[in-house]
């Protein structure tokens, strides 16, 4: 019996899933921050405790595995391969491979080997793989150099409007009621501030304030998640055109909180537009599966394979990573 396994390593979690070669789970591991950048000796532990939680779990040994394919946050640049590399050979897999946790996202969104990913959670990123495998990455690196959009910059700009609006540089917003609920304020001079007295920042959670005040008609609201939309369609234009997949037919998943939850859709539109002004064939896709079961598919992938249709159809339905 051939077993693949599968790491999705991230900023606050690291899943680890092992199937035999039918496609069969037959072990799960689960730890803290994966990525290297936020915390190395972190990411080093918690990677090696998730995998040798789904290895016991399994009840295999290292040799048993065919392949093991890591998905990880931070695996950007070759500087960071030259980090991450040495770490995910001391655990001792023959056969692995390590790439950006935006592969694995992408493989576990479309039935096809090849497309377009876009994450929008805490920040944002973007990839593709064309037919001839050819991989580019669009962005994923901060505000400062391009990006722009994710939770943390959306919860900024909802607070930026409601202190403009309160100072008269801005038109009223229905955000300013609903941010000072959300932060128990009784007024925007209490908590402008409080907020340059302790410095503080918007929590991720402001974000939700957003969609409720577009679902309200605020233009304030619609405004930034229309921008946010347009950002997103660049990205995706950007990878299309490098990797020169205009008169393709693929699937562009659309990854991470801010673009899978139900209201998302005020952003939807704009994404699609950028996309098909110059990809007339590519549709958008919600990823709707955990991302680590990208990582064990592109395991079976690996050197070349095919990945047999039972195994994408037993796989595809696991929506929750659960114990």
């Amino acid at each position: 019996m051939k077993y693949y396994l599968g790491v999705d390593g991230g900023g606050s979690k690291t899943y680890t899933l092992i199937t035999d070669e039918s496609g069969r789970i037959v072990g799960k591991g689960n730890s803290g921050n994966g990525n290297h950048q936020v915390d190395y000796e972190a990411a080093k532990r918690n990677i090696r405790e998730s995998v040798e939680m789904a290895l016991q779990e399994a009840n295999v040994v290292r040799s048993d595995i065919q392949y093991a394919y890591f998905g990880l946050a931070g695996a950007d640049r070759e500087a960071d391969y030259e980090i991450l590399r040495p770490m995910i050979a001391e655990l001792g897999f023959a056969k692995h491979e390590v790439n950006c946790d935006t592969a694995i996202a992408l493989r576990a969104g479309t039935d096809q080997p090849y497309g377009v990913v876009l994450i929008c959670g805490a920040g944002t990123n973007s990839a593709g793989v064309n037919s001839r495998n050819e991989f580019y990455q669009c962005g994923g690196f901060s505000y400062a150099f391009g990006d722009f959009g994710g939770g943390s910059d959306l919860g900024i700009e909802a607070f930026r409007s409601v202190i403009r609006a309160w100072d008269g540089r801005e038109r009223p917003t229905i955000l300013t009621n609903l941010l000072l609920q959300d932060q128990g304020y009784d007024s925007v001079d209490s908590m402008f501030n409080d907020y340059l007295n302790h410095d503080k920042t918007p929590p991720l959670r402001t974000v939700k304030l957003l969609f409720q005040a577009a679902e309200q008609g605020d233009e304030v609201a619609l405004t930034i998640l229309r921008v946010q939309g347009e950002e997103l369609g660049k990205s995706a234009r950007a990878v299309i055109q490098r990797l020169r997949m205009e008169a393709d037919k693929f699937d562009v998943v659309l990854a991470g909180s801010v673009l899978t939850r139900g209201e998302a859709s005020f952003i939807h539109p704009y994404i699609e537009q950028a996309v098909k002004s110059c990809a007339p064939d590519a549709f958008l896709v919600k990823l709707e599966i955990e991302p680590v079961v990208g990582a064990v598919w592109l395991a079976f992938e690996a050197e070349g394979n095919t990945l047999p249709r039972e195994v994408y159809d037993r796989l595809r339905s696991v929506s929750e990573y659960s114990y």
